[in-house]
């Protein structure tokens, strides 16, 4: 209890001062900001290790996709692979709920480092060009798209089946996927206590080609980001 109080207070203190340090870089170039993304993953890191006495391992290094555009499609249990990630790969552009970026300060960071917003169940005329949008800010950056197939935070053990639009997007985008599988649900659950002395695992798994049936894609990136969760658990 006492370890999960230090670590949302520690936590939650170094994303606010963060984001002040860097209040000026709205008005500096955008890689500013992305540093300053890359600086919340490391200290996200740091915070778990220190309090909660979290082992952090990543696996597959090898898999990451070099030298042509991929999008990113990685398991969601948790507010960790949200910040870390960033560390990972080359500060990767969200997709993310409209309320977000309605946030004072923390939403204008998002608006500024060029995240895809969307109404979640509305039609609207922004929303219809979704695709469009996202096609063209990854034809224009050397950043890949990050997706959570499965829709928000879910438990560990929850497999439900991933949501069709993941495989919309690969579709759309016609560029290799590079699947993620994370557990870090068990040290930073979306709702619960956190739990300490455990290890977090993030596994880079071999990527998916482009170009194939979207159904396909789908069933095979859920298969394989599933089955190595089961094997983390």
């Amino acid at each position: 209890m006492i370890r999960s109080f230090l670590f949302s207070i520690f936590f939650f203190l170094g994303i606010i001062l963060i984001s002040i340090i860097f209040l000026p870089s709205f008005f500096l170039p955008q890689k500013i900001v992305l540093f300053g993304g890359k600086i919340m993953g490391h200290w996200s890191a740091l915070c778990l290790r220190i309090f909660l006495s979290t082992k952090i391992i990543i696996k597959g290094k090898e898999n990451i996709i070099t030298n042509e555009k991929f999008f990113i499609a990685c398991s969601h249990q948790s507010m960790f692979e949200t910040f870390y990630l960033q560390t990972i790969f080359n500060s990767p552009i969200f997709i993310l709920k409209k309320e977000l970026v309605k946030i004072p300060i923390f939403g204008w960071y998002l608006k500024k480092i060029g995240s895809i917003s969307i109404n979640r169940n509305i039609i609207t005329k922004d929303n219809l060009g979704f695709f469009d949008q996202i096609s063209y800010m990854v034809n224009k950056s050397n950043r890949p798209l990050i997706i959570f197939p499965q829709g928000t935070r879910l438990n560990p053990d929850d497999r439900s089946p991933f949501k069709k639009g993941a495989g919309r997007i690969y579709d759309e985008l016609k560029i290799k996927c590079q699947p993620v599988a994370i557990n870090s649900g068990n040290t930073w659950p979306k709702n619960g206590p956190l739990k300490s002395k455990l290890i977090l695992t993030i596994s880079i798994l071999k990527p998916i080609e482009a170009r194939l049936d979207k159904e396909i894609f789908l069933r095979n990136l859920q298969d394989n980001i599933y089955s190595e969760l089961d094997i983390l658990n």
